[in-house]
């Protein structure tokens, strides 16, 4: 009666493809794909610790999209005319630099109004109540 099996790798020993498949499978190092970090993309699996062990891990996979993003488009406040009227009732000149002015509600004010964009309808909303728009850029 047998106590200790034998290990496998002891019982693969003297085969042409050690279990392996294919004798070309075990030729050259495509089967690896490939020597050092080559092979180790996106699918890669055999090799991920490598990877996560020499090049701190997290680095490796991916690309960086800071370069190929584009121009940052520039995030603006809203504000409402009813709620301009109502928070600027005594102003002649109201200055609101990184807002957008949407056409919700009525004004009831005569002011300049400098903003740094405005939607079309709060455009002539503005023009129908005698007030003046000036559209600059945010600083």
């Amino acid at each position: 009666m047998r106590v200790k099996k034998r290990t496998k790798s002891s019982r693969r020993h003297a085969h042409q493809t050690a279990f392996r498949g294919a004798k070309e499978r075990t030729r050259h190092s495509g089967n690896r794909g490939g020597y050092g970090m080559a092979g180790t993309g996106k699918r890669g699996d055999q090799k991920k610790t490598l990877v996560i062990n020499q090049t701190g891990g997290n680095n490796y996979f991916g690309k960086s999209r800071t370069l190929r993003r584009g121009p940052v488009p520039q995030k603006l406040k809203v504000i409402n005319l009813d709620n301009l009227s109502r928070n600027y009732a005594d102003a002649k000149e109201v200055s609101l630099s990184g807002y957008k002015i949407l056409g919700s509600g009525d004004l009831t004010i005569k002011a300049k109004i400098h903003a740094s964009a405005a939607s079309v309808s709060a455009q002539e909303k503005i023009k129908k109540s005698g007030s003046e728009l000036i559209l600059e850029k945010a600083a």
